[in-house]
């Protein structure tokens, strides 16, 4: 069997979703294949502000908002008696001032059902095994549900299939990320001693020791996502047969986790762990398809960049797709590969800073300029692309030159 289409999108998580909504918008016939069955899990719960203008592009912000998700406002960063407290209201760059904070699971089917509603088809449990690229269409075969084979002929294909990086694994296009291999070991728990006092519209952030950072994400059903992560050896000390008494050991290690969750019930059977997931590939584009999302590079959970870096690629990349099919001259190396690399370079600054200790000098500075931590609020928020902003543009650079100037003052106060 072969099935004609104008754009093959393989993956139905955000990145996939929105791009077929874009797309399908635009008038184009659109498949889009996915391997797994929905609801399943996926890591990548805190959303950021710049989210909000792909999923309002896309015309999927109603459905999400009808699921009464629990609203975001911004993120604290505790590390022992310090706090700094980024709020989203006070960034640099004009845009959305909040977001959301969602179990993936339900996010994630909430857009591919509403997708569908739209006139997109999904096909679930289908595998793509092969892709062949001619001049102006190419062949991909997938396996289905039943195991059977079929060919979709596509004039364009995007691939946001996340950590199963289809095309880069077919074209030999995967890369060693350069950031070291990190650990997560992470449940849903219940929350009964959560009130007003632990803000459950924003995530917290514990520094539990230099290498070693938790995440602590509320959600609107009184569960909470709480991970640990660190360097694979920090966990060794904690290591049992069972996960569900490691994790135990992991939160009474953290006195605020402690008092909190102590007495609160494990929502999954078995709390999960992730390992070494930095990821990175030679392009973002090629003759007849485009990547998104973490099939780009993925860096790191710390400040929350997944699914923006895969909301904004899907939105980028669906658009230029449109032009592309329209007849028009795409400069992809300019128009998407550089724009994200900016993104993603921003990002890298950021999250590299956290794990040297660059950026605890600037949060838990004493005397932090208001008018340049709403400059760094901009880039939590999302907004990585706004080089009017001198903690994008010049991010390295300014970055470290403002850690070493708090750094100085604090050692000559």
């Amino acid at each position: 069997m072969q099935k004609n289409v104008d754009v093959l999108v393989i993956g139905a998580g955000p990145s996939g979703s929105i791009a077929a909504a874009i797309l399908h918008k635009a008038g184009l016939k659109v498949q889009v294949v996915e391997k797994m069955t929905f609801p399943r899990f996926v890591i990548g719960e805190s959303l950021l502000p710049r989210c909000m203008e792909a999923l309002e592009e896309a015309e999927l912000l109603d459905a999400v908002k009808a699921k009464n998700f629990q609203q975001k406002d911004g993120a604290k960063f505790v590390m022992n008696d310090q706090i700094c407290d980024f709020n989203f209201s006070q960034q640099f760059t004009d845009g959305w001032r909040w977001t959301w904070q969602v179990p993936r699971a339900e996010f994630d089917k909430v857009l591919a059902d509403e997708i569908v509603r739209k006139g997109v088809d999904i096909a679930y449990q289908t595998e793509v095994t092969d892709v062949q690229i001619f001049d102006d269409h190419s062949i991909t075969t997938v396996k289905t549900a039943d195991g059977s084979e079929e060919k979709i002929q596509a004039r364009f294909i995007i691939d946001g299939s996340g950590y199963g990086r289809v095309i880069p694994t077919l074209f030999g296009l995967n890369r060693e990320s350069t950031q070291a291999p990190r650990r997560a070991v992470f449940c849903h728990i219940t929350d009964p001693k959560r009130s007003e006092a632990f803000e459950p519209n924003r995530i917290i952030i514990y520094v539990h020791d230099p290498k070693t950072w938790i995440w602590v994400i509320p959600f609107s059903n009184g569960n909470t996502s709480v991970g640990y992560v660190g360097d694979p050896e920090f966990f060794e000390k904690y290591e049992s047969e069972d996960m569900a008494t490691m994790y135990r050991k992991l939160l009474a290690a953290q006195p605020e986790l402690k008092d909190r969750f102590g007495d609160s019930e494990l929502a999954w059977e078995q709390p999960r762990t992730l390992q070494s997931w930095s990821s990175t590939t030679d392009t973002f584009y090629g003759k007849g398809f485009v990547l998104t999302g973490n099939v780009t590079e993925f860096l790191d959970p710390v400040f929350s960049s997944g699914v923006t870096l895969a909301s904004v690629s899907a939105q980028m990349a669906a658009n230029l797709v449109i032009r592309h099919l329209k007849g028009e001259e795409i400069d992809w190396e300019n128009d998407y590969m550089k724009k994200m690399q900016l993104g993603v370079d921003v990002f890298r600054t950021y999250v590299n800073g956290w794990y040297d200790g660059t950026l605890f000098k600037v949060f838990f500075a004493e005397n932090r300029n208001p008018d340049i931590m709403a400059q760094i609020c901009s880039v939590l928020a999302g907004y990585v692309w706004d080089e009017n902003n001198p903690f994008v543009k010049n991010h390295e650079k300014n970055v470290r030159t403002l850690a070493r100037y708090l750094d100085t003052q604090q050692t000559n106060a």
